[in-house]
């Protein structure tokens, strides 16, 4: 059978997941304390006009009705109409997408590269001092709260030495490089502790594994038995957790953006939460419940493709 037939049922799992996030992130809605429209009007609006606006967005029908609307608009392809923005909810995520997509990717990458760094390090000096210290700096990164190192990066690099900006997005690529650098390296340092981790022990198992004993054994320089197998025996336990990792930061990017005030889908869906503009966080949430499913995808395939005894 084919490594790869997975792909024609995992749109059809996407379904139910979806549909069940859809429903728990409504009732929850449901039961937020506040009206939205009461926030939008201000406290002198009148009754008339307040019953106007319930009336305009649905919010006057029972729970379920609403519910049921909801459903029926997402299936056409409508995400409904933003309270706070007046406007259809589409185009405000499509505009909000970008800097998460390019934030999510620029600190994964960073986070592949120290990891990499690292592991490596760490398992070509065993038992030295620098295991010993990547193994510290390891054990204290995984402690540390990702919002807390990212005030920490920018009380050091933006307002005491003035190297990198406090915040902001631009509209260039490579612009963005230096403006999300800091946001970027707080997200790798929220999840290299755990990546370099899992890589420095993999690499140490694999190092006593019989094939590499065998062949320092026979005389085979031990660089050349770590570069060509050890090394890439060790990347596909490591990309499974990789996988698991980029799924969790989707969300956590929630507060990053809001630390760096990045115009992003977290930053949307802080102050939709606060401004009770339900549909709006219910457009976010399914879109980062996507891309959660999107990431585990494309991590099930690159793992069918590097190694065909894997069955997903």
């Amino acid at each position: 059978m084919n490594r790869f037939a997975f792909l024609l049922r995992r749109p059809f799992e996407l379904i139910p997941v979806l549909f069940g996030i859809s429903l728990i992130s409504f009732l929850l809605l449901q039961l937020t304390p506040g009206d939205p429209v009461r926030l939008l009007l201000g406290p002198k609006a009148s009754e008339e006009a307040i019953a106007l606006i319930r009336q305009r967005y649905g919010l006057d029908q029972p729970v379920v009705v609403q519910y049921l609307y909801y459903i029926k608009n997402l299936l056409g392809g409508d995400l409904g109409q933003s309270i706070s923005f007046r406007s259809a909810i589409g185009p405000v995520l499509l505009q909000r997408i970008g800097p998460t997509v390019y934030l999510l990717v620029y600190g994964l990458t960073l986070s592949v590269l120290l990891t990499l760094l690292l592991g490596v390090s760490a398992a070509r000096s065993r038992g030295g001092w620098v295991d010993q210290t990547i193994r510290l700096i390891c054990v204290m990164g995984v402690g540390v709260p990702s919002y807390f190192v990212g005030l920490l990066l920018v009380l050091l690099f933006s307002l005491k030495f003035k190297v990198f900006p406090v915040s902001g997005y631009d509209k260039s690529a490579l612009a963005n490089l230096y403006h999300l650098f800091l946001p970027a390296l707080t997200i790798a340092i929220s999840v290299t502790p755990i990546l370099t981790r899992n890589f420095r022990a993999t690499l140490m198992a694999q190092m006593n594994a019989g094939y590499a004993i065998a062949a320092l054994s026979k005389g085979v320089p031990e660089a050349q038995v770590f570069w060509r197998h050890v090394f890439w025996n060790s990347l596909l336990p490591t990309i499974s957790l990789f996988g698991v990792v980029a799924s969790f930061l989707i969300g956590g990017t929630v507060v990053i953006e809001n630390v760096f005030n990045i115009p992003g889908l977290g930053l949307l869906l802080v102050r939709s939460v606060l401004s009770r503009d339900y549909l709006v966080v219910q457009g976010v949430t399914l879109v980062m419940a996507a891309g959660i499913v999107l990431s585990n995808l494309l991590i099930d395939v690159l793992m069918a493709a590097l190694d065909p005894r894997i069955k997903t």
